[in-house]
């Protein structure tokens, strides 16, 4: 009956997770929350079903070693370095800064020492997922704030795995400076015994198992050094999680990083959700009740600290105020992977049962803050841009005051990205006059140098486009994917001059008609403009008349742009 105990657990935990999930999307919030309160619906602290927290919890810790060893094998060096000044040194500033904070919180309410250092750590890490997810939501994955909030992201997501490693220190299994380097140590010997596995060992194996061309086998192996690596660092004293991280690296080194991904996900997505039910199970929501002042108190510090800090740590780094300011909109939230060392303390008892679940909570209050903060992050860039010394500092980068504007009849080009660049080249081809409005400091640097006026600023603001010549100009060129710019481009280019043209980038073919309606003349939508590419080779190759192809797309801009 036991076994059969453990089936029942397991169906009753998937189905809430399947309906929570379910529900949060309809709502537009992460799946996540939703699997936090089904957790909640069927622990022991509410009525009605109840599945045994144990058992769950005995899956649940596959769920962290999945998710551990995902991020290693996703961990991308290259998406780093492409913002490595403001992923290494915003993160350098950020993470030490949030620590501090949430340590001064934690013992500001009268948690230990060690609980509010624990407590510190879980602030330090935002979550990449719900960050991601209202990136895409919003059309901006190409966008500078997306590549600063990724970068950002993954350095932190990394700093977790010392987190992990010093967590038995600070438990008091072991003591002292001495259990710090000696945990040190042990885990920098992990690494490089990672690192020469990765290079020397694991490769060759997976090329001898890929070569069987059995994918069910490829998995076993998979999983198979997944666990195995992490079952070996935590015999050495180290969390489970750490050691998945490590194996993560270690198949990383391979050429079968996207294989393993495609192989593992589906796996590391189940047992991932059962870990998060497992998180809303240990919930008292009794206790909580009783703590609210403390929550909200924490979840206000969180977020109004993830702001202020991970702003200016990026704004040190010489990010511009709009991107510094807008990547921390989406990274002001506390993460998936803080759930993972919260539970990491208190399985080494660094935490009570109580301080489990209050952090949980200000994690799950700071996650529904997104959308509201999301709203109002025109104002705070708006802020931003009024801080002392912030557009000095701006100006400075951006070098030498611009050439002057054109005469009149040119274009106005409002970011200078891949888009705007092969603007740029086209215009010069025929010796047409441009001017350019970029946040990116080298871009505008160059642009001078080569005599080209380029002001470095905010596209959105009127004073911006009146500088570049958006009064004479007969063109305005919107290259930037940010929908909220993009309509503020247009509504202050159309005050400046009714007359001019107005090219805009559409983040999605559901944002062409507000933007027509703003004011828009052309509308390019690239991933539909890519299709429609595609569709031209496609039938050109099938033989099909070149004419009733065109006749085609242009029935397909007809139906999604309203024109021709």
């Amino acid at each position: 009956m036991e076994d059969v105990r453990l089936i029942v657990d397991i169906v009753i935990a998937l189905g809430a997770a399947a309906i929570g999930g379910l529900v949060a999307q309809r709502l537009g919030l992460p799946a996540l929350i939703g699997y936090i309160l089904a957790g909640l619906a069927i622990g022991p602290n509410t009525p009605g079903l109840v599945a045994d927290v144990d058992r769950v919890q005995l899956l649940a810790n596959l769920g962290v070693a999945l998710l551990m060893f995902g991020l290693g094998v996703e961990f991308s060096l290259s998406e780093v370095l492409r913002v490595r000044r403001a992923a290494l040194l915003g993160g350098a500033i950020q993470i030490p800064l949030m620590i501090l904070l949430g340590t001064a919180a934690g013992l500001a309410g009268g948690w230990t020492l060690g609980a509010a250092l624990l407590l510190g750590g879980a602030f330090a890490i935002s979550s990449s997922i719900v960050a991601l997810k209202t990136l895409l939501g919003r059309g901006e994955m190409e966008s500078p704030q997306a590549r600063v909030a990724l970068g950002l992201g993954i350095v932190q997501d990394f700093s977790l795995a010392p987190m992990l490693a010093l967590v038995p220190v600070i438990a008091g299994e072991r003591g002292g400076a001495f259990g710090i380097a000696q945990s040190l140590l042990i885990s920098a010997g992990v690494l490089i015994a990672a690192f020469v596995l990765g290079t020397r060992f694991v490769p060759p194996l997976l090329r001898i198992v890929a070569r069987s061309g059995s994918r069910e086998l490829f998995m076993l192996v998979i999983v198979a050094i997944a666990l195995g690596v992490a079952l070996a660092t935590h015999a050495a004293g180290l969390s489970l999680g750490l050691g998945a991280f490590l194996a993560g690296i270690v198949v990383s080194e391979s050429d079968f990083e996207e294989q393993v991904l495609a192989d593992i996900i589906p796996i590391r997505d189940i047992f991932a959700t059962l870990f998060f039910v497992a998180v809303g199970m240990l919930i008292d929501p009794a206790l909580l009740l009783a703590q609210w002042p403390l929550v909200l108190g924490l979840a206000f510090v969180l977020v109004a600290g993830k702001l202020l800090i991970t702003g200016g740590a990026l704004l040190a780094a010489g990010v511009d105020h709009r991107t510094a300011t807008l990547a921390a909109v989406f990274m002001a939230q506390m993460g998936e992977f803080s759930f993972v060392l919260a539970s990491a303390g208190l399985e080494h008892g660094l935490i009570e049962i109580t301080e489990y679940g209050t952090i949980l909570s200000v994690a799950l209050c700071s996650i529904l803050a997104m959308p509201l903060l999301v709203a109002i992050s025109p104002r705070l860039v708006s802020i931003a841009e009024r801080l002392p010394g912030v557009a000095r500092q701006e100006r400075l980068a951006a070098g030498p005051p611009p050439p002057p504007a054109p005469a009149g009849g040119h274009v106005v080009i409002c970011g200078f990205g891949r888009v705007g660049a092969e603007i740029g080249a086209a215009l010069d081809r025929w010796h047409q006059p441009y001017s350019v409005i970029e946040l990116n400091p080298a871009i505008v640097r160059d642009l001078r140098a080569r005599g080209i006026e380029a002001l470095y600023g905010d596209a959105a603001t009127r004073v911006e486009l009146e500088t570049a010549g958006v009064p004479t100009a007969r063109t305005v060129a919107v290259t930037t994917p940010d929908l909220l710019v993009t309509e503020a481009v247009i509504r202050n280019a159309r005050a400046l001059n009714p007359a001019i043209h107005v090219i805009v980038r559409a983040p999605g073919t559901g944002d062409v008609r507000g933007l027509t309606a703003e004011g828009a003349d052309e509308i390019v939508q690239p991933e539909f403009e890519a299709g429609l590419e595609f569709v031209r080779q496609v039938l050109g190759w099938q033989g099909i008349d070149a004419a009733e192809t065109e006749e085609l797309l242009d029935a397909r801009r007809q139906t999604v742009y309203g024109t021709a």
